[in-house]
């Protein structure tokens, strides 16, 4: 894992001197070489529509786009790559669940979330429950930042519609078990839809949608090395074929007529308009690239360095590390505080 360090061109920068350090690939992680010479590739060599031209690079972009979309459902574990939709961020996966389920929801019934939720996989459910009186229920941390499933034993009930959790917490870096979690949820509500925000765990840890359990997957290509601007979004082919689209335009249609309109079927259902085509080959690099660290390697080197960066964090006094105090329990995000000394201005010596 030490020798890849040389294939992040921004690593090479120095500031005031000194080499570059990285420390927020939770908010965005840096690209390697390999995907950034991919992304050029599109641009330079095969730049083109996809899906829309009969002409060669025409052809050659949209076997690049789908050969990305194939690469993504073996990284996952998806059945199929058609159960792999393109968006625009995990933001925008996660809303065009919550839009599509939002339609079929009604006046009683009920959506369950964790308290540790990105704004991203809370707000949009809120809003719902706000709009259609819908039961918005909180499944609450315990001290040390784990989830209970005791307590979700309790929340679950025959009206739950939809159950919302992180894979790994953008905060606190606590580790859902969501297999687990889909379980207890499957076995009290077989009907209860369950959407897990996996944009800090796929970078980090191998994931088997299908071993999960889940309904849904949503997760983001710049946080696992791939380019700004492409969301993915994971759903079983079942589920997708009832969901209705979140917004309309060109390429996710079979036929319209002046009554009606035919739409295509997913994934392409869900892709309205050009995608981000640059973006998407580039992911397909990251994944190769990912693929090649080896998912056990990158999640052991990961527990490796952040048991040294707790440890060591242990060491300073009036340091206090919010979240599971286990390297093996957690993801690579740690929050902490210090006494007598506010978070902006702790950021700010660092």
């Amino acid at each position: 894992m030490k020798d890849i360090r040389g294939d992040f061109p921004q690593l090479k920068r120095k500031i005031n001197g000194k080499r570059l350090v990285y420390l927020d690939s939770s908010a965005t992680s840096l690209k390697p070489r390999q995907v950034i010479r991919k992304e050029q590739e599109y641009y330079t060599i095969y730049c083109a529509n996809v899906f829309r031209g009969i002409y060669k690079t025409s052809e050659e972009a949209t076997q690049q786009f789908e050969d990305a979309r194939k690469k993504l459902a073996v990284f996952i574990g998806a059945n199929e790559a058609a159960e792999v939709i393109f968006t625009r961020n995990t933001s925008e996966s996660i809303n065009l669940v919550a839009a599509g389920i939002g339609k079929t929801l009604n006046q009683g019934d009920e959506v369950v979330m964790t308290i540790m939720e990105h704004h991203s996989n809370f707000v949009p459910w809120q809003q719902r429950a706000i709009k259609k009186d819908i039961q918005f229920r909180i499944w609450y941390i315990d001290e040390g930042g784990k989830l209970d499933l005791k307590d979700l034993e309790k929340l679950i009930t025959h009206k739950t519609k939809v159950l919302a959790v992180a894979a790994v917490s953008n905060v606190l870096g606590t580790i859902s078990p969501i297999r687990h979690i889909c379980h207890i949820v499957k076995k009290i509500n077989p009907d209860c839809l369950v959407l897990v925000d996996a944009a800090q765990a796929a970078p980090h840890m191998k994931m088997n949608v299908q071993d999960w359990g889940a309904d849904f997957v949503a997760f983001s290509s710049h946080k696992m090395l791939g380019p700004t601007g492409v969301g993915v979004l994971w759903g079983r082919r079942e589920v997708l074929e009832q969901l209705s689209p979140y917004q309309f335009g060109g390429d996710m249609i079979k036929e319209v007529h002046i009554e009606k309109t035919i739409f295509a079927d997913p994934p392409h259902k869900f892709e309205a308009g050009t995608p981000h085509i640059a973006g998407a080959i580039g992911l397909g690099a990251a994944v190769d690239y990912l693929e090649t660290l080896g998912m056990d390697a990158v999640r052991k080197h990961e527990i490796e360095i952040t048991d040294y960066a707790l440890k060591a964090l242990a060491r300073v006094k009036g340091i206090a590390v919010i979240g599971p105090p286990k390297a093996k329990d957690r993801g690579g995000v740690i929050a902490f505080t210090m006494k007598g000394a506010h978070a902006h201005d702790i950021a700010q010596l660092l």
